[in-house]
């Protein structure tokens, strides 16, 4: 797919999660979204690896972080803030790209608002600082290419 712009990435939502076919809806009023994964370490040094300590991924960790325009009458951000309010999943596709598009990449993961801040610059809009973590569900997180 080549050199991807931020402006390029798309974040979805679908209400009842990422089991089954999911109908997605685009989130347009997010900005500077960044997606962060990483792994827990286990310890699997051994005698024969000469006095090294040796590592292995174990369970991998992820995190969505984006500003949301503050709009009420916004389907996606009534999404975001029921799923904060009331502790309810919310499907999430995190992608490069439009989520239809051959060569499209991301996380999808039914996920919880585990924040949801709400900013009053002065000089600006206001806007929602979401984070969304990978929550309890039947379906577990996958990373998608389309």
């Amino acid at each position: 797919m080549g050199l991807k712009a931020g402006s390029e990435a798309k974040l979805y939502f679908c209400a009842a999660g990422i089991g089954g076919v999911p109908s997605w809806t685009e989130m347009p009023r997010a900005r500077d979204a960044s997606l962060t994964l990483s792994k827990k370490e286990a310890d699997a040094s051994h005698r024969g690896a000469g006095k090294w300590v040796i590592t292995k991924g174990h369970l991998k960790d992820a995190q969505i972080e984006f500003e949301y325009l503050w709009d009420t009458s916004d389907a996606a951000f009534a999404a975001l803030r029921q799923s904060f309010v009331n502790g309810t999943l919310l499907g999430i596709a995190c992608m490069d790209g439009d989520i239809d598009d051959a060569g499209s990449e991301g996380l999808w993961a039914d996920c919880e608002v585990m924040k949801f801040d709400r900013k009053e610059p002065l000089d600006g809009n206001v806007v929602a600082s979401v984070t969304l973590k990978p929550t309890y569900s039947d379906n577990p997180p996958v990373w998608k290419v389309v």
